[in-house]
């Protein structure tokens, strides 16, 4: 690969750096080097710092040893603190922090009303966007409080991982769009339900809408919105402050991608989007990469010696591991080819490689060795 090395050190130690976003597709090791960032930057660089995880799955908390993660920070146990630093960890609980943001945007009596409204109930748990608003509101609020030298977030596969960019802007159009504003309407001029029509082209939209969404969730959703009319303009302005905050120089995105072609393609994918977002594209992780410990005996070679052997009937055991060479050399031939296509297309992003592990990382141990390898 022509691509320069990214020096994570580097990036792990500089205080400007607050904010480390990991990003790829899924099952190519994201979590796994999110934590390690975490970890190194709290041991060797004497950082306090937090990984926040929007990933469902329970692989952060198995790999720290801690039981179970929540919306609030829980500290690692076993971290050296020799230079000062500390780890904590959490777990993205969409539900809870969009409670949290109502309680913090209203009064205690319509903040009741909000929890009550069946809308806001299945919104706040399922609708679609919500988890990623929530991600970027979580993340606003640990970087408001100035207590963290370095946040590390973990999103969700990349497909998800670009919706932790746009997720937010359509969230915030559908809480202060259109449709809702009239639907707001009547109860704004005094009407006595949504159905109390201003105009004969609301009611033609209102007949309209109430036959394709049915009676009771438009009156759910009716309901959901007068009680959120004290908040209109915040889920904008706050998802546009952190947006803000991720084009900042102090925010840096990398890309975590395994040496295989979907992989990569998402990776690529995501960079454009980066780069055409212009946020600050940090470098490239490429996990589970393979390499020979005897890198000057070619596969061709190999083959032939162990196919030599065979035949004179000798040293099965080192024909054997003459093919297994072989087979490992080809293989780590095969990832340089699919690396390539993405340092090709940005020669310009610095890319690190982590050697494939024996076996799975699930404890404070391990994650201090990916993060030396990183290094």
């Amino acid at each position: 690969m022509t691509a320069h090395r990214l020096d994570v050190d580097g990036l792990l130690s500089d205080p400007s750096t607050r904010i480390i976003v990991c990003c790829g597709a899924g099952g190519v090791g994201k979590t796994t080097t999110a934590a390690a960032l975490g970890v190194r930057a709290a041991e060797v660089h004497g950082r306090r710092t937090v990984v926040l995880t929007i990933d469902p799955a329970r692989r952060l908390a198995q790999s720290m040893g801690l039981s179970e993660l929540d919306n609030t920070p829980r500290q690692v146990k076993g971290i050296d603190a020799d230079k000062g630093g500390e780890l904590h960890a959490m777990m993205l609980d969409m539900k809870r922090t969009f409670d949290e943001v109502v309680q913090q945007h209203t009064t205690p009596q319509r903040a009741s009303e909000i929890f009550a409204n069946p809308f806001y109930q299945a919104m706040s748990s399922t609708f679609a966007g919500t988890q990623e608003y929530m991600a970027m509101e979580k993340l606003g609020q640990l970087r408001a409080t100035d207590e963290w030298d370095l946040i590390v977030v973990d999103t969700p596969p990349s497909r998800s991982a670009l919706d932790f960019l746009d997720a937010p802007a359509r969230l915030s159009r559908f809480l202060d769009g259109r449709m809702l504003r009239l639907l707001l309407a009547p109860a704004r001029t005094g009407g006595r339900s949504m159905f109390s029509l201003v105009t004969a082209s609301f009611g033609l939209f209102s007949r309209t809408v109430q036959k394709i969404l049915g009676a009771q969730l438009l009156t759910d959703l009716s309901g959901f919105v007068a009680a959120l009319d004290s908040m209109f303009g915040g889920f904008r302005q706050r998802a546009d402050q952190t947006y803000r905050v991720l084009q900042d120089p102090q925010t840096a995105f990398l890309l975590v991608a395994a040496p295989e072609r979907d992989a990569v393609r998402e990776a690529a994918y995501f960079a454009e989007r980066l780069v055409a977002d212009r946020m600050p594209l940090a470098g490239l992780v490429l996990n589970r990469m393979h390499r020979s410990e005897v890198p000057g005996l070619p596969a061709a070679e190999s083959l032939a010696a162990a196919e030599a052997l065979t035949a004179a009937g000798d040293h099965p055991l080192a024909a054997d591991a003459l093919r297994i060479h072989a087979g490992l050399v080809r293989q780590t031939e095969r990832e340089l080819t699919v690396a390539e296509n993405f340092t090709d297309a940005f020669p310009g992003v610095p890319t690190v490689s982590v050697t494939a592990q024996p076996a799975d990382v699930h404890d404070v141990d391990g994650l201090r060795t990916i993060g030396a390898l990183l290094a």
